[in-house]
């Protein structure tokens, strides 16, 4: 069971003692990411990441380093649009390095000079690296229609132009700005003694005490039927739709989730087994949604021959519009509920996966769901409830399309998806 506290300085602390397993996994969630930067500040959440790791007043980065590696353990970290984690996964008995190693991190980090610029060169490989993915940018192209205007737009990695002009001052600003106490959630999952794990914490975290700010933007209006087409030197052609989805705490939330599992979100559902089985017509197809703490998109992306993109494009349609005349049936429901129930409860056996659960959780909605609850719910989930969200979140006049293929923009491709798009729904 997990238990949640509150160190003195006013940290939250979740732990789960699992008396069975050998390993304890530790997380520090800092509610800072993409979401909250200014425009002048892109990439300074994924940028900060990335500084903790480059040395504290008490360690080296080759101490940071070896800390892990002499106790044969793993330590990482990443940054999303909403928050920033810090973790690590260690045999049980070494739990006080972990926890002394992070904080150390987290508390005193050095922001040198050197190592800024050092650092740039490293995130600005990234963003190359991530340049040559086109699968990656199609989803962010979509993002930035979708959300333009909004922090959500911006990429997590930030631009070329950001990184390179992005000063000292800016970046030790932000931080002071978003961590502290009050804006740290930490999760511990394992073989542990709560006591003892308290105490660690106490200790490492009592004269921090810095009281950071952090504030998310309301999101504007959702804008549909936009169209951005990207011209890449590239074999493939890379698409990605986006409907309106709903936000993270809706009470519609995990009919959402049995109805993207239907859609495109495994291997039975029926783009998958339509386009791909079927047909032959793609290797990649799939719908995933994305949900936040006023918003939501659900995308659907397809990867394939430049000479299948209108076939494929109007597969897909054909299927939504399927789903929408003819709603699903109780089987496809049940079997949906299933999957997602299992993935979950498999989820399970890592300490990781559940330490990752519990503190995103907390960090965005301020709550743990036990797991009968969530089984519950998924349970709970009635065919009626997916007939009525359907029309909600499968919206033609709320479409978005990007596309990445080696298509000019007047490409009489291009064109025709555009004519596709704007017919839906008339």
């Amino acid at each position: 069971m997990i238990k949640e506290f509150k160190l003195k300085n006013q940290t939250k602390v979740l732990i789960e003692t699992l008396p069975h397993v050998k390993s304890v996994s530790v997380g520090y969630w800092i509610n800072a990411g993409s979401i909250h930067e200014k425009s002048d500040e892109s990439g300074v959440s994924h940028f900060i990441e990335h500084m903790l790791f480059k040395g504290t007043t008490n360690r080296t980065a080759k101490e940071i380093a070896a800390s892990m590696d002499n106790i044969g353990g793993q330590l990482n970290a990443f940054t999303s649009k909403e928050c920033t984690c810090f973790y690590a996964k260690v045999i049980d008995s070494h739990i006080n390095t972990a926890i002394d190693v992070i904080s150390d991190m987290i508390k005193n980090p050095l922001f040198s000079d050197t190592d800024i610029t050092r650092e740039k060169g490293v995130v600005l490989e990234e963003i190359s690296m991530y340049e040559d993915s086109p699968e990656d940018i199609v989803h962010d192209e979509l993002a930035k229609l979708t959300y333009d205007g909004h922090p959500l737009a911006k990429p997590i990695l930030g631009t070329t132009n950001s990184i390179q002009s992005m000063t000292r001052e800016q970046i030790v600003k932000y931080y002071k700005k978003h961590y502290g106490p009050s804006n740290l959630v930490i999760s511990v999952v394992g073989n542990v003694d709560e006591n003892e794990v308290l105490s660690l914490l106490e200790k490492e975290m009592e004269l921090w005490l810095n009281e950071p700010i952090t504030k998310v933007n309301e999101l504007e209006k959702y804008i549909g039927e936009q169209f951005i087409f990207r011209t890449k030197d590239i074999e493939q052609f890379h698409v990605c739709l986006g409907f309106p989805n709903v936000k993270r705490e809706s009470k519609d939330h995990y009919s959402m989730l049995v109805l993207n599992n239907i859609l495109g979100g495994s291997m039975s559902s029926r783009l998958f087994q339509k386009i791909r089985e079927e047909m032959g017509m793609v290797y990649s197809i799939y719908s995933y949604p994305s949900n936040y703490l006023n918003s939501g998109m659900m995308t659907i992306y397809a990867g394939m021959n430049p000479n299948e993109a209108l076939n494929v494009i109007n597969t897909i349609i054909n299927e939504i519009d399927l789903i929408k005349q003819e709603c699903i049936t109780e089987t496809e429901c049940y079997t949906a509920k299933e999957q997602l129930k299992g993935n979950y409860i498999l989820s399970l056996e890592s300490t990781s996966s559940r330490m990752i659960n519990y503190g995103r959780s907390q960090i965005l909605t301020n709550k743990i769901k036990t797991q009968d609850e969530i089984l519950e719910k998924i349970n709970a989930v009635t065919l009626d409830d997916i007939k009525n969200l359907i029309p909600k979140i499968l919206d033609y006049n709320k479409i978005n399309v990007s596309c990445i293929s080696n298509f000019e923009e007047n490409n009489e491709t291009y064109i025709q998806i555009k004519n596709i798009i704007k017919q839906l729904n008339r």
